[in-house]
């Protein structure tokens, strides 16, 4: 075995050396992590919103009108940010904001075949604002529902056990479910009624890319 050789508490060159270009490297992954997670432009530039249910997702049997809730009190925290604006028709959104309401399992079973995207009548109330609306069958450039599937019953559905929050490209053709979201949180009470966590960090991201995209030269 070679021995310990002691340096009276000093940290040998070499090794101090080794040591600044960990730290050098480490910020720098930090660094390109940070620029990484940056939203992109269109992101920064979008004025409307359109926020709807996850289409794969039912009705729980023990909490019917979860994602409703959790539908509502995401738009009511985009009105109260004041950035965008909540609007019913997806397609001409500059923004989709999918969310889903999870069960804590990652098996559950739910209703299946009930027109979640119904909303004959929506009134939202604000400070300083008031929104009212109505949606009838699914938004428009949503995936239409096959015929056979059109049966409400009983069905066992396998998905996230947590809350789910994702933001795709509005303007774009197709179903937004055809392609990656730009922004997703999913954690455990994302959605929590009515603070809604979601919203606070998607803010934070939002304004993070701002502030950095103004930064560069």
């Amino acid at each position: 075995m070679l021995p310990c050789v002691q340096h009276g508490g000093r940290m040998p060159i070499r090794m101090r050396v080794l040591f600044l270009l960990f730290l050098s490297f480490a910020s720098l992954a930090i660094a390109g992590n940070k620029k990484k997670n940056l939203l992109p432009t269109y992101v920064l530039k979008a004025r409307t919103v359109a926020v709807l249910i996850d289409p794969a997702s039912g009705i729980s049997t023990t909490a019917p009108l979860a994602n409703k809730t959790a539908q509502e009190d995401v738009e009511k925290a985009i009105m109260k940010w004041g950035r965008f604006s909540p609007v019913m028709d997806s397609q001409n959104a500059d923004l989709v904001i999918v969310i889903r309401k999870g069960s804590g399992k990652l098996v559950t079973q739910t209703i299946g075949g009930a027109p979640t995207s119904d909303r004959p009548v929506i009134v939202q109330q604000t400070d300083n604002q008031i929104r009212i609306g109505g949606q009838h069958g699914p938004p428009p450039g949503s995936t239409p529902t096959p015929p056979q599937d059109t049966r409400t019953g009983p069905q066992t559905e396998v998905g996230p056990s947590q809350d789910m929050f994702a933001v795709y490209e509005g303007h774009v053709e197709g179903s937004f479910e055809q392609r990656p979201p730009v922004w997703q949180y999913v954690t455990k009470d994302a959605l929590h009624s009515p603070d809604v966590p979601a919203v606070a960090e998607f803010r934070k991201i939002v304004e993070e890319s701002e502030k950095q995209q103004k930064a560069k030269p």
